[in-house]
């Protein structure tokens, strides 16, 4: 077994991007014949309700996570929450999935939007340079997304 840092983590919900801020994450490649993996969050307890309807439901859901390093590309995963616990003012929530093979090529979308929005040159080299860097949004996510905080 691995395991990696999770620095972020997002999951798509009837269309919405949704993201819960982590006050820390870990996530742990099994390397079964299954290619199972688990992700543990570590969060603010008033989300408690939300992932205690996805154990109940058993509903898989799609989730992107970055792994190790900021800059990183979010790997995509199929998960299920497989369990929620109370510590003291926050939750763990445990869910367990895998790896899917699809990635979503951020480098690429992030150059074709700022080429899109005209930038060129240094500017263009500094910009995306930054922005792979801090990982904003793309505009594709940004018109669908709703963040939970």
């Amino acid at each position: 077994m691995k395991s990696f840092k999770m620095i972020s983590t997002s999951f798509v919900k009837d269309g919405h991007v949704v993201r819960y801020p982590l006050i820390d994450g870990i996530i742990i490649n099994q390397e079964d014949s299954h290619r199972s993996w688990i992700l543990e969050m570590f969060i603010e307890k008033k989300h408690k309700a939300a992932f205690d309807t996805l154990l109940e439901s058993g509903e898989l859901l799609d989730a992107k996570a970055v792994i190790s390093y900021p800059e990183n590309e979010p790997a995509a995963f199929k998960v299920a929450v497989y369990a929620v616990k109370e510590i003291g003012d926050n939750i763990s929530v445990l869910m367990k999935g895998t790896l899917k093979r699809i990635r979503s090529q951020y480098a690429e979308q992030l150059l074709e939007e700022l080429v899109n929005q005209g930038l060129e040159g240094q500017a263009l080299v500094e910009r995306f340079t930054r922005d792979m860097k801090t990982r904003p949004q793309l505009r594709r996510d940004r018109d669908s997304d709703r963040t939970t905080d």
